[in-house]
Parts: structure tokens; C-alpha cells; sequence
């Protein structure tokens, strides 16, 4: 354990300034910081497979990491784009168009801030109408674990709306700068992965 450790420190002190750098280059400063955590938490993971000299290995694994959270970015703003274009004229009509505004663009913002995860569940059962068995089928794990994360994600989406709802209250120049500008922080926050 004690040679298994020294390895581990001597590749931290060596490569962590590199791996670092690099995810800087490709990532978000608070991103690239989680990204240099995770490389070298796969490195003690996986410590006897890693070669010599780890600095490739470890740039690759930092590569993939960025990779895939630029993917889930990317897969978050096309579905928040997707629920946008399913608005109709009829449903501005049906509402003060003022009040309409700013509910949908609070609840995109919400809904762009949730993790890939939580997304994934609450379209699938509300989107596409699955049940819950059969959505469990899609996502791999068994109904009862997917009634958990669903409403965990449900959980999440409420807390989501009730923070833009309070930060409108709160600042409402802010609230009607983002109605001006109908954009959706979709990378914000959230890329954890939660249970």
C-alpha cells in the first residue's frame, strides 16, 4: 500500500501543474479544476494500469473527461431548444403574453440547469409519456430505482423554478434583460452526477 501511495504522490507532484494546463485550455477555470480531480482519482483507481510515462495516459483521461462534458453541455442546450420550439402561438394566446414570457423562460432556465440525468427522466415520462417500467427500460435500472430518480429530478426541477422565480422577485432588471435576450444557461451548474 505504502509503494501504491508513493507512486500515486510522485505522479501528482509531477503531472498535476500539466493535467491542469491542459484542462484549462479546453474547459471552464471551475471545470477544468474538476476535470484535473477526476483524472487523478481514475489514476488511483486504476494506478497499477497506468504506463510510464503517465503524462499521456493521464492527458488522454483528461481529454475524454472534457469530451463528455461538452457533449452533455451541447445535449442540454438541444433539448431546451427542442422544448422552446414546442411552444405555439395558441398557448401565448391562451396567457397574458407578459406573464407567459416569463414563466417559459423561467422554466427553461430551470430545466437547462438540471443535470443530464435529471433532463433524461422527467422527458422521458413527461415528453415521451413512458410509464415508469418502461422508462426504467430505457435508462438500464429497475422501475423502482427509476420512481427514485424521477422524483428526485422533480425535486430538483422544483427548486430550479423557485430559484429563477426568486431571483426575478429579486432582481427584476435581470428577469427582464433575459426575456429581451431569450437565452437559456444551459451549462450552468449542475453537471454532477446525482443519484
Amino acid at each position: 500500500m505504502d509503494d501504491q501511495l508513493g507512486r500515486f504522490t510522485g505522479l501528482y507532484d509531477t503531472c498535476y501543474r500539466n493535467v491542469l494546463r491542459y484542462a484549462l485550455l479546453h474547459a471552464e477555470p471551475g471545470s477544468a479544476e474538476d476535470v484535473t480531480s477526476e483524472v487523478f482519482l481514475i489514476a488511483w483507481r486504476q494506478l497499477p494500469a497506468v504506463p510510464e510515462p503517465p503524462l499521456p495516459w493521464l492527458l488522454g483521461v483528461a481529454r475524454n473527461l472534457v469530451r463528455r462534458q461538452v457533449d452533455a453541455g451541447r445535449r442540454r442546450r438541444q433539448l431546451t431548444d427542442r422544448i422552446a420550439a414546442l411552444t405555439t402561438e395558441a398557448d401565448t394566446i391562451a396567457w397574458d403574453a407578459g406573464e407567459y414570457v416569463v414563466e417559459r423562460a423561467a422554466a427553461l432556465e430551470a430545466l437547462g440547469s438540471l443535470a443530464e440525468r435529471d433532463v433524461e427522466a422527467l422527458t422521458l415520462v413527461t415528453w415521451y409519456g413512458l410509464d415508469v417500467r418502461a422508462a426504467a427500460a430505457v435508462v438500464g435500472c429497475s422501475p423502482r430505482a427509476f420512481t427514485v430518480r424521477l422524483h428526485r429530478a422533480r425535486r430538483r426541477l422544483d427548486q430550479a423554478v423557485r430559484a429563477t422565480d426568486d431571483m426575478q422577485r429579486l432582481h427584476p432588471a435581470a428577469g427582464a434583460a433575459r426575456q429581451a435576450v431569450p437565452s437559456c444557461n444551459a451549462d450552468a451548474s449542475t453537471s454532477q452526477e446525482q443519484a
